[in-house]
């Protein structure tokens, strides 16, 4: 008999904050039967020990050959799993109430919805970002680029976390707490493997919602997620999340659309980068200038 949940977790080197995840995941989870998979990138260090001292066999560990990627070691731990609904969890959450069976009885209850997500929080228990409502484009680039007036005025407050306390219709929901039916990836796919890190989330969002799907916030769901404690440097993270924006873009989008969204993106950059002078911003335009070089490099690889 299928189990209710398969929660699979990713490690990489954050074995401290494994541990406090898994900690939260079973004093909180009640009422619903599930499995947790460990998928190791290749840490080379003592988590298999710890977990199998902390846990015995009450976590499943696979350990990979070699780090393949967020999106790549997922899909092992999906061709292990046993249960109706699978949760892909970062390591770096902590379940602030019945947060997964809240998310599975949604997805049982709702045949029409192909993803779920709870709302997020700072460790400090303040709205983090949750979701997107839009998937990315040239609305959403310029949006940010503007500190999110456009999705201010076309939104509201709920653009990026769920103050409605209803369930809510979103682009894609962040990829720390992503639930989906293993109903749904047999129809649409797993994670695509050309993803090493960043948007492969966003772009089975997009599969979903092609094959007619909703994806919902469903704010009832509550996690803390200590983003960007679970990752490396800045100028690693930079260049993987650009790169990944182009291949989402390239798979989801005409040629021509890449085209000017890249213009667009660029566009952007230099003018936050000129501001940045006349405010005297120095860290800022240090970043941008990073991002100016990556983009161009980026520009040179695609010819």
């Amino acid at each position: 008999m299928a189990l209710d949940v398969s929660i699979i977790i990713v490690n990489y080197k954050t074995a401290a904050l494994l541990t406090a995840a898994i900690d939260s995941i079973l004093a909180k989870s009640e009422g619903l039967s599930f499995e947790i998979i460990v998928v190791d990138n290749h840490s080379e260090d003592d988590s298999e020990r710890i977990l199998q001292e902390r846990y015995g066999g009450r976590v499943i560990y696979l350990a990979l050959p070699e780090n393949i990627g967020f999106g790549r070691a997922n899909n092992e731990g999906i061709r292990i799993a046993q249960g109706r609904n699978i949760l892909f969890l970062n390591p770096d959450t902590l379940l602030l109430n019945n947060a997964i069976k809240i998310l599975s009885d949604y997805l049982d209850a709702h045949p029409d919805t192909g993803a779920v997500g709870g709302n997020l929080y700072t460790i400090d228990k303040e709205p983090n970002v949750s979701f997107n409502r839009v998937l990315p484009s040239i609305f959403d680039e310029t949006d940010q680029a503007v500190l999110r007036l456009l999705s201010h005025l076309r939104f509201g407050r709920n653009n990026l976390f769920n103050y409605t306390g209803k369930p809510l219709e979103v682009g894609f929901v962040v990829g720390a707490d992503m639930m989906v039916p293993r109903t749904i990836l047999d129809k649409v796919g797993l994670f695509d493997p050309d993803f090493f890190m960043y948007y492969e989330e966003t772009e089975l969002s997009w599969r979903i919602r092609q094959a007619g799907y909703r994806i919902v916030n469903v704010p009832q769901s509550r996690i803390v997620h200590l983003e960007g404690q679970s990752f490396i440097h800045s100028y690693d993270r930079e260049l993987r999340s650009l790169t990944s924006r182009r291949i989402y873009y390239r798979k989801t989008h005409t040629r021509r659309y890449l085209y000017w969204v890249d213009m667009n993106y660029r566009l952007l950059t230099t003018l936050a980068l000129g501001v940045s002078y006349l405010i005297g911003a120095r860290n800022y335009q240090t970043k941008l200038k990073q991002r100016i070089r990556i983009l161009k490099q980026l520009q040179q690889d695609a010819r």
